[in-house]
């Protein structure tokens, strides 16, 4: 049976994904505060995207994914910057794997008769 996922913005900007087999009874849901506890705490919402798809699993599980992305990357969807999504999905934290591989290499390349500094955000002198 056919699915939808969509994206509510609410009153107070927060953005709700959720998804569906019928998508306008669904919304009517929300806008009447028979929704989910969150959009019924965030009232009233708007519905700003959703997509189609064959099965309601298919959705489900894209609701699952979107749920997971940040609101750059929401917003980049919303407003049809596809083109931007794969810069927006790469992780930028000290933990990144990218980022361990870059640090990694650099230490591979050093000096070995140097001791190691142990914090490399504290110079030494």
């Amino acid at each position: 049976m056919k699915g939808y996922v969509y994206i509510l913005e609410c009153v107070n900007g927060y953005y709700y994904v959720g998804s569906t087999k019928y998508l306008k009874q669904r919304i009517r849901e929300h806008q009447d505060g028979l929704g989910a506890n969150f959009t019924h705490k965030h009232f009233p919402m708007k519905l700003v995207y959703f997509e189609t798809y064959k099965e309601v699993a298919e959705a489900f599980d894209r609701e699952k994914q979107l749920q997971g992305w940040s609101r750059k990357k929401k917003e980049a969807l919303i407003y049809g910057h596809e083109d931007m999504l794969p810069a927006l999905a790469s992780c930028k934290n000290k933990t990144s794997h990218r980022l361990y591989r870059k640090l990694s290499r650099q230490k591979d390349n050093s000096d070995p008769s140097q001791p190691e500094n142990p914090n490399p955000s504290v110079a030494e002198d």
